[in-house]
């Protein structure tokens, strides 16, 4: 059974997400975890709460056991674009796009 974990209006983009998820993507929680934790980005921190949220959320709603968990399935989508605009020369201005993400982790118990 497939647990799932969102985290959403993360403030950091989801190009910059991916690159960090990619990473932990098939692996063990276990694992995944003890890669986050030596990465220097905030994005890994940000991904490891997600992560840990889809182990608790496993482990009270559905009893399975922490050590087996496997993450299947973890992708960013794009959340919400805050339009900000900077002054330019000539009365011209520049537009400023901070961009959000929404994170989405599935853990599964892994069948031995």
């Amino acid at each position: 059974m497939k647990v799932r974990a969102v985290a959403n209006g993360i403030g950091i983009s989801p190009q910059k997400v991916r690159l960090v998820i990619n990473m932990v993507r098939g692996k063990k929680v276990d694992e995944a975890l003890s890669i986050l934790s030596f990465l220097p980005t905030p994005t890994a921190k940000a991904v490891a709460k997600v992560i840990k949220s889809a182990v608790a959320n496993a482990e009270n709603n559905f009893q399975m056991s922490p050590a087996e968990l496997r993450i299947t399935d973890i992708f960013a989508d794009q959340g919400r674009t805050l339009k900000r605009f900077r002054p330019q020369s000539k009365g011209r201005i520049s537009p400023i796009l901070k961009r959000s993400s929404n994170i989405t982790v599935f853990v599964t118990e892994e069948e031995e």
